[in-house]
């Protein structure tokens, strides 16, 4: 399993999707776009991809210093030819990844837009704490984690994962509810 995975410490709980897996080559540092095309070119079809992280519908980010904006893009259109080789085998978690799946048209699990940070839950009107994002966002992983070691189809997720949210507070409503299989 490839795993792109810029290095930040508001997504760091994402690691939880593949820490501790033998079958995992992780990319957690910028490259620049051409190396990143020949990674994903060179990676076979059969292989699944995790794309985590920031972003927008335009693609993955990653940023230099992780306690300041200033992100960039480090996957995007011209990327999509490589991805699309691999069908339904392609997960994306970062804000509105869906949307960029969907331009590119591209298969696989995407996620919308992801609770992360207080900024973004401020920018969407979602009452929580810093305590409950840390906690509620790294048991979203371990959740995530757990179903894709039983094996359960990318495009039964959606459906399971809202399924385990038992906190139902505004940011797991929102968050739970933000999963998508194209």
């Amino acid at each position: 399993m490839l795993v792109i995975h810029p290095q930040d410490r508001t997504t760091a709980m994402l690691s939880a999707l593949y820490q501790d897996r033998d079958d995992v080559r992780l990319s957690d540092s910028p490259m620049s776009k051409a190396a990143l095309n020949s990674l994903l070119y060179h990676t076979p079809a059969r292989e699944r991809i995790l794309l985590l992280g920031h972003g927008s519908g335009k693609g993955l980010f990653w940023r230099p210093d992780d306690t300041a904006d200033g992100f960039r893009l480090l996957l995007d259109h011209s990327h999509a030819y490589c991805l699309r080789k691999h069908g339904g085998n392609l997960f994306g978690m970062w804000c509105d990844a869906d949307r960029f799946a969907r331009t590119e048209g591209l298969h696989g699990l995407f996620t919308g837009m992801i609770v992360t940070e207080m900024s973004e839950a401020v920018s969407y009107g979602i009452p929580t704490s810093p305590e409950e994002l840390a906690r509620e966002n790294t048991l979203l992983a371990v959740r995530l984690r757990r179903l894709l070691d039983e094996g359960v189809w990318l495009s039964d997720i959606p459906a399971r994962i809202a399924e385990l949210d038992n906190a139902h507070t505004p940011l797991t409503e929102f968050n739970y509810r933000n999963f998508y299989y194209y």
